[in-house]
């Protein structure tokens, strides 16, 4: 069977899903980004650090084989993000404190992470995609959407990453941030 279409879909899902992403954040100002709801509720700034400083990871760190731009470049403090941590181990509580100081920075680095991401897509072959990258999830991980997905005990291969670290978990926080802009009085990126 010829794996060649499969490629091109996951390439394509993720450069449309990150099509979502520069446009979500086009038009949010800092008091848009910033905006907290109520208690328990996250703002969109934490949408937009966590899911982003998540891709900058798994690509820079498993395509590209380099330390990610956000710690390489010093993002946090270009952005003036009030709490740098990417809110895997944090609770709510402290999550919802993450307020961005500068919008324009903010984008720069989402366009650098998406530019790498691209230019990662452009490598991808079946065998590529095949290769393991852990043995199996930690124990810490166990309980995520990517270890149902790939099963007990079982490897996580590049294929998985993209799928579950940067194309499922990019879906699921832009339904936060259409849900957000919508608390904003802004459109979602869809019809």
């Amino acid at each position: 069977m010829d794996a060649q279409p499969f490629v091109d879909s996951l390439r394509n899902r993720v450069r449309a899903m990150n099509i979502l992403y520069e446009r979500a954040a086009s038009d949010l100002t800092l008091e848009q980004v910033n905006h907290h709801e109520r208690a328990g509720v996250l703002p969109m700034a934490f949408s937009f650090s966590h899911y982003i400083r998540a891709q900058d990871q798994s690509i820079s760190r498993l395509f590209h084989r380099e330390e990610p731009l956000w710690d390489r470049e010093g993002w946090a403090a270009k952005v003036g993000a009030t709490v740098d941590r990417l809110g895997r181990e944090e609770t709510v509580q402290e999550m919802e404190q993450l307020r961005f100081a500068d919008m324009d920075a903010w984008r720069a680095f989402q366009a650098q992470v998406i530019a790498r991401t691209s230019a990662a897509l452009e490598t991808l072959t079946p065998e590529l995609l095949l290769e393991v990258v852990m043995a199996q999830l930690p124990p810490n991980m166990q309980n995520i959407f990517c270890a149902i997905v790939i099963g007990p005990g079982a490897p996580m291969r590049k294929l998985d990453v993209l799928e579950c670290f940067v194309y499922q978990h990019g879906l699921r926080h832009m339904g936060e941030i259409e849900h957000g802009r919508a608390l904003v009085g802004l459109q979602g990126m869809t019809s």
